[in-house]
């Protein structure tokens, strides 16, 4: 009798066990789930990436990383965080790449690897409207400058003046340009353009572009990822919806 009980409590386990790896197996051959492309950038680039009044992430960065992602079949997850820990977030492997707006450096190659250039850019001197200055030619040593923290900008500006005040957004170092605590600020020729006339600043691009920039996406080093992203990024280029976000925002091709 015992071992009959015993016959009949091994079976039912037996039972519960394929029943359990049947509802598996189902689930298995059901749709997977989409994996997710999750990308960081700072929030504070508007209108590359930036909070609207809904304090939603949105702006040109966003909007590309959802295209790039769809054309993969993932998931889009932008996140925001501080400029200056984006790479050392990326390498502790906090996201899977940097869609910000950051400039292909020979440095931060030593780093990180870089998708294609998705846009290209440059930074202008922007000074207020009453401003003799004309130039970055006409930045001297002691003239106070505000640039992005750890950005290709604040490199820029230490090359004409030791007086070089840095800020977490371009938006920041722009309203203190216009009340007079800087003479000029170095910031993306869109950027600067689009924060002044938003915000009615009294301030004015000079002189011609100081460098030309090429943005891409930054991956750790040798993820394969990358490749996935470029043949998307190329994907999106040819069917015409990069050039239907960037006309969005800015009513232009800038990866040209």
């Amino acid at each position: 009798m015992i071992k009959k009980k015993a016959l009949l409590f091994i079976l039912g386990v037996f039972l519960v066990l394929a029943a359990a790896a049947g509802c598996g197996s189902t689930a298995k051959t059901g749709d997977p789930e989409k994996k997710t492309f999750t990308y960081a950038m700072s929030g504070q680039y508007k209108p590359f990436n930036f909070f609207n009044e809904k304090n939603e992430l949105t702006g040109f960065d966003v909007e590309i990383g959802k295209a790039l992602a769809d054309k993969m079949g993932m998931e889009a997850k932008p996140i925001s965080t501080p400029w200056q820990g984006l790479i050392s977030g990326l390498k502790a492997e906090k996201y899977d790449a940097i869609l910000g707006s950051m400039t292909i450096t020979t440095e931060r190659q030593k780093e990180v690897d870089f998708s294609d250039p998705y846009y290209i850019s440059g930074p202008n001197v922007f000074v207020r409207g009453d401003s003799a200055i004309k130039g970055i030619q006409d930045i001297k040593k002691d003239t106070p400058v505000g640039v992005l923290i750890s950005s290709v900008y604040d490199k820029e500006a230490r090359k004409y003046t030791n007086s070089v005040k840095n800020y977490t957004s371009d938006v920041t170092a722009l309203q203190d340009l216009a009340k007079g605590r800087v003479d000029a600020v170095i910031t993306d020729r869109f950027v600067g353009k689009i924060a002044a006339g938003e915000q009615k600043l009294d301030m004015k691009p000079v002189g011609d572009l100081i460098l030309v920039e090429n943005i891409g996406i930054a991956f750790r080093k040798g993820d394969p990822l990358k490749d996935q992203v470029n043949k998307a990024l190329k994907e999106i280029k040819e069917d015409g919806t990069y050039l239907a976000i960037s006309k969005k925002y800015f009513d232009t091709d800038i990866s040209k």
